[in-house]
């Protein structure tokens, strides 16, 4: 059996400091979860990456000028520990994307279940699950980018360090900019743990200013790693044209 479908367990997202979570994406544009999965989990995930018959396609990223690196995306159904993450992540973050949204003056509500969006997406043509996982060794890095793949896009994604950062791997700083309206850009660079997330705006996210809400754009990517190997697992909840 699939040691990823093995792991049927919810992960420990309900245990999360949800209030602390959002107050930082709300200030910041992106939050550091705190633990998420266990190094059992991070490394089963690591372990299957060369079974091939998990995944839909596989991206080498210099061929695309994306960077250098690759990553494969899972297929459906998605293993079980994936799945999971999936669903009891978007149920807690729907609330702030619903709130986003009509922030910004969005009309297209987001439904409360990941199921339910899921319908939605595939309705539209996004047909093809998104989550994936990311192999850097030294010298790979990842572009400033944005991971829109159709019509439907949630607002916020999830980013999961399967490395220690350390002892597996130097370098590979996770980056995030934001582009502020007659301004230049601002860089954060974020340093999670072994199975600590980062989650973060998609694309845009609105900015409460002296003169009312504004929005701002997001992009992000990692640092060329020095040394070792880096593993991220990337929750993306629209699914892809």
């Amino acid at each position: 059996m699939n040691p990823l479908t093995a792991i049927e367990r919810t992960p420990s997202v309900q245990k999360l400091d949800w209030a602390r979570i959002e107050q930082d994406l709300n200030s910041k544009g992106f939050a550091l979860t705190g633990p998420l999965l266990s190094t059992r989990e991070c490394a089963a995930l690591i372990a299957e990456y060369d079974n091939l018959d998990i995944y839909r396609s596989r991206v080498v990223m210099a061929r695309h000028n994306f960077g250098r690196g690759e990553y494969q995306y899972y297929d459906y159904p998605l293993p079980g520990l994936i799945a999971n993450l999936r669903v009891s992540l978007y149920s807690k973050l729907v609330p702030l994307a619903t709130r986003w949204a009509k922030t910004m003056k969005q009309e297209r509500p987001f439904p409360d279940t990941l199921k339910a969006y899921t319908e939605v997406c595939h309705e539209a043509g996004q047909t093809r699950p998104t989550p994936l996982i990311l192999k850097y060794v030294a010298g790979d890095y990842n572009c400033l980018h944005q991971d829109l793949y159709g019509e439907h896009v949630f607002p916020l994604q999830v980013a999961i360090l399967l490395n220690e950062p350390g002892e597996d791997f130097e370098g590979g700083e996770f980056v995030i900019t934001e582009q502020r309206p007659r301004m230049q850009s601002r860089p954060h660079v974020v340093a999670p743990k072994q199975g600590e997330g980062v989650i973060f705006g998609v694309n845009e996210r609105p900015v409460q200013g002296v003169r009312g809400t504004y929005r701002t754009k997001l992009r992000h990517g990692v640092s060329e790693v020095l040394s070792g190997k880096r593993h991220t697992l990337g929750i993306i909840f629209h699914d892809a044209s």
